[in-house]
């Protein structure tokens, strides 16, 4: 059942200043079984700023917050916080310890926000395209932040399934939060 798409207005999503913490499914019109749109938020402690400047210019400090997730974010191609810069990343999803080359497709630092697209590696043997995007906004009437996960892809297949992967995201976002919120 796809539900509506989001606003880009985090907190109209947001029910008693706690985030639903739900995956909303946008399906596409070109082909709804293999195409399609998966967003999620998250409330994390962290500032904006923190949370973005660590996915966005420093990819490589990531595995510093979860290694049993992220092994590490080697730079390919380009310079770090760049659009055009080609990383890879090694990291275990599903059990499975697996790698990939991404390209930083956009990155717009007053919005908090980096796109990144599956260029080569394991995800394209799941995905015809994936596009990963990260979006942070200050909480509303609070410190804190709301991050959000939007995935566009078109699967190879039926039996693939990119929740299982929003999830993953959602799980180094946590583990980056107690990273970057802990005290010094």
């Amino acid at each position: 059942m796809a539900l509506p798409a989001r606003s880009d207005n985090p907190e109209a999503d947001i029910v008693g200043n706690k985030p639903q913490n739900q995956l909303h499914t946008v399906t596409s019109t070109k082909s709804p079984a293999l195409t399609g749109k998966l967003e999620a938020d998250l409330e994390i402690k962290a500032s904006p700023e923190q949370f973005y400047n660590m996915v966005a210019n420093k990819p490589h400090h990531v595995h510093h917050a979860c290694y049993d997730k992220i092994q590490g974010c080697d730079l390919h191609e380009g310079e770090f916080g760049k659009v055009g810069t080609v990383v890879i990343w090694r990291y275990v999803h599903d059990g499975k310890t697996k790698v990939t080359k991404d390209v930083i497709e956009a990155k717009d630092p007053d919005k908090k926000l980096v796109t990144f697209r599956a260029m080569e590696g394991d995800k394209l043997k799941e995905y015809k395209s994936l596009l990963a995007t990260l979006q942070v906004f200050p909480k509303n009437g609070g410190s804190g932040s709301v991050v959000r996960w939007t995935l566009e892809y078109e699967k190879l297949h039926q039996g693939i399934a990119p929740q299982t992967f929003l999830q993953f995201l959602l799980d180094v976002s946590k583990d980056m939060d107690a990273h970057i919120s802990q005290p010094n």
